[in-house]
């Protein structure tokens, strides 16, 4: 049957505008899956007091994300960012934000990637490193590294399941390379010194962990970290959470509300047919 032609041109003049508004949210979505990066911030020396953490835009004199406080053995959630030249800058707790930096470090986010910066070292040495952060791993497995954060032991060993070494003879301030292993609940032994601690960590297939050895308040801790859990997109905290900072939010689609009114103006359409095919009442 074909529709009468006011009912043809109603129709077309309520959906238009939500083509209009559907096109470019799709395709703001699709950029900004491929423009995106993440970065999380650490402070990982344990001689060092805390510290307010600021993230800038290369260029920009306003902090995009500042994060106060922050004490020995914090890491932030992941945080989403676009892609671009950053500077992290490190003051101390409570110094003014204008005040010079105790120390700084430049960081390109790179789309689709993840890193974290980390303070790290002695604080007579302290330094910023930016660490490359993987989000994927090889069918089946898991991917582990060790960050050696402990002062009062210099150099340590890590194995797990017995003996099977996961770093050997890392140094104070040094981060291993990431290592595929097996999915497992793998029991991970720390040992510097006379000291020895452990730690049950579940390997499962497609996480990534990262092991933080500190100084705790009786010997060493174990830290396991856990920055991605097979999505192989978004590393784990990345897009819910946040720094507590003063990142800018988008404001809410329009999107449900046009869908709303276009139905609206069909059904007001479909009734307005239905009152002209009625047959009228003669005079």
């Amino acid at each position: 049957m074909k529709l009468p032609r006011f009912i043809r041109r109603a129709i077309a003049l309520a959906v238009v505008p939500l083509l209009l508004f559907c096109v470019p949210a799709v395709a703001s979505a699709s950029v900004a899956g491929t423009s995106t990066g993440w970065v999380r911030l650490a402070h990982l020396s344990p001689n060092t007091p805390a510290v307010d953490v600021y993230l800038y835009s290369f260029g920009d004199t306003s902090a995009q994300l500042v994060l106060h406080h922050v004490g020995y053995g914090a890491v932030s959630p992941y945080e989403p960012l676009a892609a671009g030249e950053y500077t992290v800058a490190m003051r101390a707790a409570g110094a003014p934000a204008a005040s010079t930096p105790v120390l700084s470090a430049s960081l390109t986010v790179a789309p689709g990637h993840a890193y974290t910066v980390a303070g790290t070292g002695p604080e007579s040495g302290l330094r910023l490193q930016v660490l490359d952060d993987q989000l994927t791993t090889p069918p089946g497995k898991a991917l582990v590294r060790v960050i050696q954060a402990s002062l009062r032991q210099h150099v340590v060993t890590v194995t797990y399941s017995g003996d099977a070494v996961l770093v050997s003879h890392l140094a104070f301030g040094s981060v291993s390379p990431y290592h595929a292993e097996s999915a497992m609940t793998a029991t991970v032994s720390v040992t510097g010194g006379s000291e020895h601690v452990t730690a049950s960590v579940a390997l499962g297939a497609g996480t990534v962990h990262t092991l933080v050895v500190l100084d705790g308040a009786k010997g060493l801790v174990v830290d396991n970290l856990l920055d991605a859990a097979g999505s192989g997109a978004v590393p784990v905290g990345g897009a819910s959470t946040g720094f507590g900072g003063t990142a800018p939010h988008a404001p809410p689609s329009p999107l449900p509300w046009l869908l709303a009114i276009g139905a609206g103006a069909l059904l007001a359409i479909a009734g307005g047919a239905r009152l002209r095919g009625l047959p009228r009442p003669r005079s």
